[in-house]
């Protein structure tokens, strides 16, 4: 017998942003399929109108996109089981229920609002609870409800006794005892599927073997399995996934929310994160590779992935390894890719005009978040205020009192340097420290504090003399000069 193809899908609702516990949920759903050789599929769920974003659909494939999620069927490139819109697989519900129905598992419920509402004035049923009150009714009776346009929902038959148990890859078995299901809506009053019975024929109808979901999702799953038992259909092999939490000034952990810090992938990525090292992140949120190996490319993921690696612990969202993993993909970026990236933030910090390889060479190594960049060269555009205490430095061996003789040395010295270039510029350093036979960092410091006005910059004094020029180089040099003879 052929060997069933691994499908999987990601079926979010356009509600908003994309959450980093969604992002997660589609990434272990892609790779549950691409480990296994399988596809990945795209569903819209978009039945629920109150809760509609107008753009959130976009914002779904945009984020996919740019994470390396591609899906094998969607809305946008079609598929054999489509449509994967949900809203547009609306009217093939109805007969699945009404099938339920006449197999006696399902029934039509009559009670209105009001009664409903009142049953839960009641402490048995005070959590929504209902008393199946139109589970038994007369044939006759339904019939003349029908036949008077009374409105009904249609609720599934649960069983009343025993217990349901299923298992999942990553909890194992789990049993709960029948008593405490509902007779859960199926149809509701508006024609409408309920979300858990819109699932259940949507994945039975597309195939779908694996469902990946939260953990806190676990409760329902014997509603998905007794809805699929109805039908005889075959149940699907169920992953959940462990809660990601965060963690707060004080260390307390609690489910990740927007308190701890961003949340939504689109907000990462506007705080300077690369798409890539936050999908390297969260790939190790809740699971664990075979051995030590933590920089993974998605394909790297893909081959690597195994659903036993899947721990059912709480896993913690650390925005310091995440900033870790985003400088080590920073470091991994061909250098003009990166100056490309860095161009926006070099325009907000006034030095656009400024070579911006140059400028991401010596940012390279020490940014960890892009929005970091403004900050680490914004002195680059204009000399900051800075006290001339700085030109002490004790490890230069600079004081007040020889920092004026250097200075002057180092400035007569630059001004006669017919090429301006990195070597150029460190050459006559070299020459001016044997020359007077100081230490390199005794010549260079002074240089440093007077064209950056601040004691830790990104490169050193020559790097900032190349990327200065000429002119504003010497210009500050001077205005360091008096400055220190002030």
């Amino acid at each position: 017998m052929d060997k069933k193809t691994v499908r999987t899908r990601y079926a979010p609702s356009p509600t908003g942003f994309m959450h980093v516990g969604n992002l997660r949920t589609a990434l272990y759903e892609y790779l549950t399929a691409k480990s296994q050789g399988g596809k990945f599929v795209l569903r819209i769920e978009d039945t629920d109108r109150e809760r509609y974003v107008d753009g959130a659909v976009d914002i779904i494939y945009d984020t996919l996109k740019k994470a390396g999620l591609k899906h094998d069927e969607g809305p946008d490139i079609g598929g054999d089981y489509g449509p994967y819109v949900q809203s547009e697989r609306k009217d093939m519900y109805l007969p699945y229920a009404e099938q339920l129905i006449k197999d006696g598992k399902a029934y039509r419920c009559f009670c209105t609002k009001e009664r409903l509402e009142a049953l839960r004035e009641q402490p048995e049923y005070a959590a929504g609870g209902y008393d199946r009150k139109c589970r038994d009714l007369p044939k006759e009776e339904v019939d003349r409800l029908l036949a008077e346009g009374v409105p009904y929902v249609i609720r599934q038959k649960m069983p009343t006794e025993g217990e349901t148990t299923f298992v999942d890859s990553v909890f194992g078995a789990i049993t709960v005892d029948n008593k405490e299901l509902q007779d859960q809506i199926l149809i509701k009053a508006d024609g409408y599927p309920t979300y858990n019975f819109a699932n259940v024929i949507d994945d039975h109808t597309m195939g779908i073997t694996h469902v990946v979901r939260g953990c806190e999702y676990l409760s329902s799953t014997p509603k998905y399995n007794l809805l699929y038992e109805a039908f005889g259909w075959e149940i699907p092999t169920y992953i959940h996934l462990p809660l990601i939490m965060g963690k707060d000034e004080d260390g307390n952990v609690s489910k990740l929310s927007k308190r701890h810090g961003s949340t939504g992938f689109e907000d990462l990525v506007k705080e300077g994160y690369l798409p890539a090292a936050i999908i390297n992140y969260i790939a190790l949120l809740g699971w664990c590779p075979k051995d030590n190996q933590e920089i993974f490319t998605i394909e790297e993921l893909e081959k690597a992935f195994f659903i036993e690696g899947i721990s059912k612990s709480p896993a913690i969202f650390d925005y310091d390894k995440l900033a870790w993993f985003n400088s080590e993909y920073i470091k991994m970026l061909p250098l003009e890719e990166f100056a490309e990236m860095c161009k926006p933030y070099f325009a907000e910090a006034g030095c656009g005009h400024l070579d911006a390889v140059k400028l991401a060479s010596i940012l390279q190594k020490r940014v960890s978040k892009l929005t970091e960049i403004p900050a680490m060269v914004d002195f680059f555009a204009k000399l900051p205020q800075y006290d001339k205490e700085l030109f002490i430095n004790k490890k230069s061996k600079t004081t007040l009192e020889n920092s004026p003789e250097i200075l002057r040395n180092v400035t007569n010295a630059l001004k006669e340097l017919e090429k301006w270039d990195f070597d150029s510029i460190h050459d006559c350093f070299m020459a001016l420290a044997e020359k007077y036979e100081l230490k390199n960092g005794t010549v260079m410091w002074p240089a440093r504090i007077a064209v950056s006005g601040k004691t830790v910059t990104p490169g050193g004094a020559v790097e900032i003399l190349d990327i200065l020029g000429k002119e504003e180089s010497i210009k500050r040099l001077e205005k360091g000069l008096e400055m220190l003879n002030a």
